[in-house]
């Protein structure tokens, strides 16, 4: 177990990583900063840069971060803790910049304590398959709904908020998106599926919803449909394989 817990800190915080995280976050921060006076013009414009510059960019952290899923479950049950209490406190004195980015570390590490309680691959499937059509109701018709037409300060302490170039305003992401995208990509690199191809199709799969919300005009969109996809999609065959595989060694399983 120590062994183990060195190497996942030595990946971790290794100098190539350590190095890339610097970069990331001074460019974030200084993205952060000037946004909103970014010479920008054009909807399509601004919704290509959140698209496939600035989402990528914040998902970044997430994929510097991944060794830490395979962390003692203690080490990241007290990480996710700290990180939830500075969110509190940042967005409670006003910093919401950097609240953002303590609520994406625990909802991140949040989603890999709550990863080692799946005994089975399918399990993560099952959630894939649920969790887009419970998402879809709570949007249009259930709580996240209520929340976002009639509690909007709740809702700004409910979410994770990508400036949008150009303009003083900003694209919303509800806090269980940051842990299902957490929970997706952990489970792919738990169960040894393609990490990369699925962070990538995570990661297009929210500024997809973005766009969506954009061509159809309205409020908001469920992001969990897409997001779902994105982890289904590029591990499709290596799922399937591990589904069947489990059920034909269940010894549960009726005769044909």
């Amino acid at each position: 177990m120590v062994g183990g817990t060195a190497s996942v800190l030595v990946r971790l915080f290794s100098p190539a990583r350590a190095a890339a995280l610097i970069v990331l976050s001074t460019a974030l921060g200084v993205y952060y900063v000037v946004a909103d006076s970014i010479p920008v013009s054009g909807l399509w414009t601004q919704v290509y840069l959140l698209w496939f510059l600035v989402i990528p960019a914040v998902f970044g952290f997430v994929w510097l971060a991944l060794p830490a899923w395979a962390a003692p479950l203690r080490q990241l049950l007290t990480a996710t803790v700290v990180f939830a209490a500075a969110a509190v406190v940042l967005q409670a004195t006003g910093a919401s910049p950097v609240a953002n980015f303590a609520k994406l570390g625990a909802m991140t590490l949040g989603a890999w304590c709550f990863l080692r309680f799946f005994e089975e691959l399918s399990w993560v499937v099952l959630v894939a398959v649920i969790v887009p059509f419970v998402d879809s109701y709570s949007v249009w018709r259930g709580p996240t709904n209520t929340i976002v037409n009639k509690h909007v300060q709740v809702f700004d302490a409910l979410s994770f908020t990508f400036p949008v170039p150009g303009i003083d305003a900003g694209a919303k992401l509800g806090l269980p998106d940051l842990l299902f995208f957490a929970l997706y990509l952990g489970a792919a690199a738990r169960w040894r599926l393609r990490p990369g191809w699925t962070w990538l199709c995570l990661t297009a799969s929210i500024g997809g919803t973005i766009a969506l919300t954009t061509v159809l005009d309205v409020n908001g969109l469920p992001a969990l449909p897409l997001l779902s996809v994105g982890f289904l999609l590029p591990n499709a065959d290596l799922l399937w394989r591990a589904v069947r595989g489990r059920s034909a060694r269940d010894p549960r399983r009726s005769p044909t």
